[in-house]
């Protein structure tokens, strides 16, 4: 529940943070500007819609398939659902600072040539690709697996959107002490965390189809202090990737995925700002 809530959280806050650039542009533009308003949010609805949709496609698919092949294919999504989240973060640290511009310029040619369909566009692919990595994220999660979304699944979904909106209103705010650079920053350790737990989860799925050697059982046993299978010690291996009695392998992975994300996160930080007027 916990991963489901943080999830819809933080990418619901970043696609109001695109919303609400664009609607801020538009809204307090002049008359011209401002007929745009309707295509934003024609925008908004057909980019939740191409989420809705691959949401039912991915789950349609998965049905369709049995045994080892749905196995396969959850453990596939697992694994896609973590690099995404490392892409995810790489692509807001080379493009966050630039964001804003980016999107107004855009905003600003379309609205020049009355071209409200491409806002509309615009807005549509933004959405659509906050929607689609939400998608994927909660499914490797487990959501709506199999076929079917619990109450406590539908719970956190909604608890992650009233706290979306409350952070996007009190960012807004533009507090000393909660600003939107703190969140990012702070947001993308914690995706980063989880998508080690991702990438654990899948280890031990390849480990347990033995597609991958399982190397020295046991390596060592911390299940006294906290114990993986609890609760309290369950949310925090799924969110984390901690292990209580790791083997070779889970160890070995996991020092890779952190070695392989510092090197692309180093790598992000040192990469020049985006030219102008490229589009966000």
């Amino acid at each position: 529940m916990g991963q489901v809530l943080f999830i819809v959280w933080r990418e619901s806050v970043e696609a109001l943070l695109v919303v609400g650039i664009l609607y801020a542009w538009l809204n307090n533009g002049d008359e011209q500007a401002r007929r745009g308003l309707p295509y934003l949010w024609a925008g908004v609805g057909a980019g939740l819609l191409a989420a809705v949709a691959l949401g039912a496609a991915l789950v349609g698919f998965a049905e369709v398939l049995s045994g080892d092949a749905q196995d396969y294919f959850q453990t596939g999504m697992v694994l896609v659902a973590g690099v995404l989240i490392v892409q995810m973060v790489l692509w807001m640290k080379q493009h966050g600072r630039s964001l804003k511009r980016d999107m107004e310029q855009s905003l600003e040619k379309s609205t020049q040539e009355a071209n409200w369909w491409g806002v509309a566009i615009l807005v549509a692919l933004a959405i659509a690709r906050e929607g689609s990595e939400t998608v994927i994220f909660l499914y490797g999660l487990g959501f709506g697996q199999p076929g079917h979304v619990d109450s406590a699944q539908l719970l956190a979904v909604a608890m992650g959107l009233g706290l979306a909106f409350l952070t996007f209103y009190v960012l807004q705010l533009g507090g000393k002490v909660l600003s939107w650079r703190h969140f990012f920053r702070v947001t993308e350790i914690m995706l980063l965390f989880l998508g080690a737990g991702l990438f654990q989860t899948g280890i031990d799925k390849l480990i347990d189809k033995e597609i991958l050697p399982l190397g020295i059982s046991q390596l060592w046993d911390t299940s006294a202090a906290l114990d993986d299978s609890s609760t309290f010690g369950s949310l925090v291996a799924s969110l984390t990737g901690y292990r209580a009695h790791p083997s070779l392998t889970n160890l070995a992975a996991y020092a890779l995925y952190w070695a392989v994300v510092y090197w692309l996160v180093r790598r992000a930080s040192r990469s020049p700002l985006p030219a102008a007027g490229r589009a966000a």
